[in-house]
């Protein structure tokens, strides 16, 4: 269900943010590196609710331990309708246990790039909102 807010603008609830978030694979996570805000595109998967992704060591993986407030925002844009969305999800994430790798070995994730990315991270949400609009005017192409 959706609730209008005007200007073309509708309010995305909550099953249809999820339902949106679902049928994607790149989000972006955003986190605090040294008390800035940095943005990592990172491939995902839904798994009950909540946002799992792959990490190697390195500079999501140090901030969401130094910190773990993050956001993940994921977005979708339909051509044929001109209709786009957006979704944000802000929560806290944590290494996922090795003991619930295990328990479901077919895990639905893998890395897009050839670098080994051997820790999952899970982001548990406090807050998901969304939004639904129509786009007015697409910028033209770049030249050739």
């Amino acid at each position: 269900m959706t609730s209008e807010m005007g200007g073309g603008i509708a309010v995305l609830d909550v099953p249809t943010c999820w339902r949106l978030v679902g049928g994607e694979e790149v989000g972006r996570l955003a986190v605090s590196v040294d008390r800035r805000p940095d943005i990592f595109p990172v491939n995902y998967a839904v798994d009950e609710a909540t946002i799992v992704f792959r990490t190697a060591e390195g500079t999501k993986l140090s901030a969401v331990f130094v910190d773990s407030a993050v956001a993940f925002e994921v977005d979708g844009y339909d051509a044929a309708t001109g209709t786009a969305w957006s979704v944000v999800i802000k929560g806290h994430a944590a290494e996922v246990p090795m003991h619930e790798l295990l328990d479901d070995l077919a895990f639905p994730l893998s890395s897009w790039t050839a670098t080994p990315k051997p820790r999952f991270m899970r982001v548990v949400p406090d807050e998901i909102t969304g939004r639904r609009f129509h786009v007015a005017q697409r910028r033209p192409g770049p030249r050739s």
